[in-house]
């Protein structure tokens, strides 16, 4: 093999990759919040079935769980300018990564809202508990530690999934790949660099998800 390995030319454009790295992280970020936030308001409404907005919930589910990322992502990005809704591409990937991840989270929290046993309910109600008490620390606190493994996993899911923001030149990471490697030619070098980025990028994530996460769900819990 006459090939001659050079990765000193993408260490050269590693102020490019770090700002794709960068944003990729704050897209990240900003969708485990909010579809955290959505999740659980979900998962609620499906729960308890409070009407109509299990309904609503129900479909919304089915509806991002069962239709390609990418295609959700061109829809908002290039589907809705149509109707006159204009989204710049930052915003739609954030957006896209948002809905994506409500939707898996409000089934995965859901399972985990339905399996607290009725009894732990009823002894926070003989010990003359609030509802918001009762909410809070009996069911879903308890319930997002069941399942914090699975939410963690589906984070760092849409965090790589995130690479198919590019197609609509938002600025992440693998945006920021292809420009490196339209620069210096060196596509083995440099996406042999960016997938190493997307994976140390990835067991990071998780670690500090379920460590942090989970210290943070069992604070004040005996």
């Amino acid at each position: 093999m006459s090939y001659q390995f050079d990765f000193l030319a993408v260490a050269r454009e590693a102020p490019e990759l770090a700002a794709g790295l960068a944003r990729t992280v704050e897209l990240t970020a900003v969708a485990c919040i909010a579809g955290l936030l959505i999740g659980i308001v979900g998962a609620v409404c499906r729960a308890w079935q409070l009407r109509p907005f299990n309904t609503l919930f129900a479909v919304y589910v089915e509806m991002f769980r069962n239709t390609p990322f990418l295609v959700q992502l061109f829809f908002l990005f290039f589907g809705l300018p149509t109707l006159g809704i204009e989204i710049a591409p930052d915003s739609a990937a954030m957006l896209a990564m948002v809905i994506n991840l409500g939707a898996y989270a409000v089934e995965i929290i859901r399972s985990g809202i339905e399996a607290t046993p009725k009894g732990q309910i009823e002894a926070a109600q003989a010990l003359a508990l609030k509802r918001w008490q009762i909410f809070l620390h009996v069911v879903l606190r308890p319930a997002l530690l069941r399942v914090w493994p699975a939410m963690t996993s589906q984070v760092v899911i849409v965090m790589l999934g995130s690479a198919v923001c590019a197609q609509i030149s938002t600025e992440e990471l693998s945006y920021a790949a292809s420009l490196v490697q339209s620069r210096n030619f060196r596509a083995f070098e440099t996406y042999f660099v960016t997938a190493g980025l997307y994976l140390a990028l990835a067991l990071l994530l998780r670690q500090t998800l379920l460590r942090g996460g989970g210290r943070l769900l069992k604070r004040g819990r005996p």
